[in-house]
């Protein structure tokens, strides 16, 4: 009776019945870890590049019919035109456009002013109309929900309350003469 036990580990240790399910169970799980984070730098890319991409254009627009500067609503209505991929855009997206001296330049601040769905009441955001020859800096915060929130990428990103992260496109252009 103990030597049937004593033989038991060595029996074990021979038999290599299952060692490709260990491999599976170990390698799987990261395999499609990095397929959803794939998944999810992509479309966050398209996104981003279509907002950055849509903001380019409605600028241009902006600069060509000099004498008028759009409402905020108009240009974010503008903007959400032409960025089709990016999900309730016009509910989910802010800009601020602020006068800055080219010769005298001050950034502007780091806090981006973005919607937030978890709170009743939104930002408002500065909006100015530039004068002639003025330099005019253009920020849109668009907010995204992730495909995969969970993915390695996906839990990565600074989120909001509401689950949402945040693609921030600046833009800066002069005032052309009237």
């Amino acid at each position: 009776m103990i030597r049937r036990l004593a033989n038991l580990p060595r029996a074990f240790r021979r038999d290599e019945d299952g060692s490709t399910t260990i491999e599976f169970v170990i390698m799987v799980p990261f395999f499609i870890g990095l397929f959803l984070s794939s998944v999810e730098l992509g479309l966050m890319t398209l996104r981003y590049s279509y907002l950055e991409r849509s903001l380019d254009m409605a600028v241009r627009d902006i600069r060509l019919s000099t004498g008028f500067t759009p409402s905020h609503d108009e240009l974010v209505a503008q903007v959400c035109e032409r960025a089709s991929i990016i999900p309730n855009c016009e509910s989910n997206m802010k800009l601020e456009m602020v006068t800055r001296d080219p010769r005298n330049y001050v950034s502007m601040d780091e806090n981006t002013i973005c919607t937030d769905r978890s709170e009743a009441t939104q930002p408002v955001t500065r909006f100015e109309d530039g004068a002639e020859n003025d330099l005019m800096v253009l920020r849109a915060c668009a907010k995204v929900t992730p495909i995969f929130p969970t993915s390695m990428i996906g839990s990565a990103l600074h989120k909001d309350d509401a689950g949402d992260y945040a693609l921030v496109v600046m833009n800066a252009f002069v005032q052309e003469p009237r």
